[in-house]
């Protein structure tokens, strides 16, 4: 059963969180001919950011991650996606490495509510589709069922860096060093005159500020930075891989379902992927659905992304020099990730014993209440918001 209602006007889905995740969701809706409600907390789409470049991956699969997002949405994301082919990277003791592609790695986009972000662009086609987006407006309770895409809720990783502007050339650099970023890894990202440079930390987040300072230092010694205006900022990030995630009609889609790429956090095509997914499940009246959708759009790169995660986590600054090494040897880099995220069968054996070491000690069980209408519910039901 559609939600199309011939003849009347149909009920609103309602969606918390206007970022990725859930304007993808309100643009499938409006697209289907359904109406859609946003409630953002914040004054703006985009105010977590400051204008920082991010990465919309592009190796996960043999197509294009642009052409599938614009299916998705309806959004012409050519002219505020910049690709990305090539990248200098540097091993813990300081040696370069160029990784090339023919097809795009990733494409870059700025993050904010000012014009020319992705965030502006997917809120100028939502409205433009009739999405009504309310701002300033919390939203605690979908009793009628909804979509949740409010963002992280916890933090596996943070990452904290500097926006500037700059005469440097573009450019795309990163770093894999325990000394910059425990389990982690550092970049530089430079296009049109602006940069981020950040370090992303999955360890020790009491010294962000020294290896952010020593990333600083690094990429002025190494790549020749050069920074105006520098704003400082920072983000997090968590990783759930819910067994399910659905709760009665309540959907959740993006970070707020613990999406994420759990080795490098590449995690905007994966939260509009899983908003878009949502709402067909609820346009079709048939929630049941989402999680079985979501598991087969997204589920093998999920768990092979752990996997990948917990490997990383214990190389250490030897492995990561070894793992370079063998990127370098392949002429298509992305031919290398793409294989690297495969859902492979030992992949898959080896997924239940290091989700269980990773995430089963923290992951709080589903609300054991069924009439539950609270949507940061994910404990037994004891009569308080958590």
């Amino acid at each position: 059963m559609s939600n199309r209602i011939h003849g009347r006007v149909p009920e609103p889905i309602h969606i918390v969180g206007a970022g990725p995740a859930g304007l993808a969701a309100a643009l499938t809706i409006a697209a289907a001919g359904g109406r859609a409600v946003v409630h953002e907390q914040r004054a703006d789409v985009g105010s977590r950011f400051h204008g920082d470049l991010q990465g919309i991956e592009n190796w996960t699969t043999p197509g294009d991650a642009l052409e599938e997002l614009e299916s998705v949405t309806g959004t012409a994301l050519q002219g505020r996606a910049h690709p990305a082919r090539e990248g200098v990277f540097f091993d813990p003791e300081g040696r370069e490495y160029l990784y090339r592609s023919p097809d795009p790695l990733f494409y870059l986009v700025r993050r904010g509510p000012e014009a020319g972000t992705l965030d502006d662009a997917l809120k100028s086609e939502a409205l433009a589709a009739g999405v009504e987006i309310r701002f300033r407006e919390p939203w605690t309770r979908l009793s009628a069922g909804g979509i949740v895409a409010g963002g992280p809720r916890a933090a596996d990783a943070i990452a904290v860096g500097y926006v500037f502007e700059t005469d440097q050339a573009d450019g795309v650099y990163g770093v894999l060093s325990d000394q910059l970023a425990p389990k982690g890894y550092a970049y530089l990202l430079i296009c049109a005159g602006r940069g981020t440079v950040a370090t992303c930390l999955f360890g020790d987040f009491a010294r962000e500020a020294e290896y952010l300072d020593r990333t600083v230092a690094f990429f002025r010694d190494r790549a020749g930075l050069q920074m105006r205006q520098a704003v400082r900022f920072g983000g997090a990030g968590n990783i759930l891989l819910p067994r399910t995630a659905r709760q009665g009609r309540i959907l959740f889609a993006g970070e707020a379902a613990g999406f994420q790429d759990a080795l490098w956090g590449f995690g905007i095509r994966i939260g509009m992927i899983s908003g878009h997914l949502a709402a067909r499940a609820l346009l079709d009246c048939v929630p049941e659905r989402y999680d079985h959708a979501w598991r087969r759009r997204l589920g093998g790169h999920l768990r092979a992304s752990l996997v990948n995660r917990y490997a990383f986590s214990r190389m250490g600054d030897a492995g990561y020099g070894r793992l370079m090494r063998s990127i370098a040897a392949m002429a298509d880099a992305r031919q290398w990730l793409r294989r690297h995220y495969s859902p492979t069968l030992c992949k898959r054996f080896a997924f239940p014993l290091i989700r269980w070491l990773v995430l089963s000690r923290r992951e709080p069980p589903a609300c054991a209440w069924p009439a539950c209408d609270r949507i940061w519910c994910r404990t037994p039901h004891v009569g308080a918001e958590v």
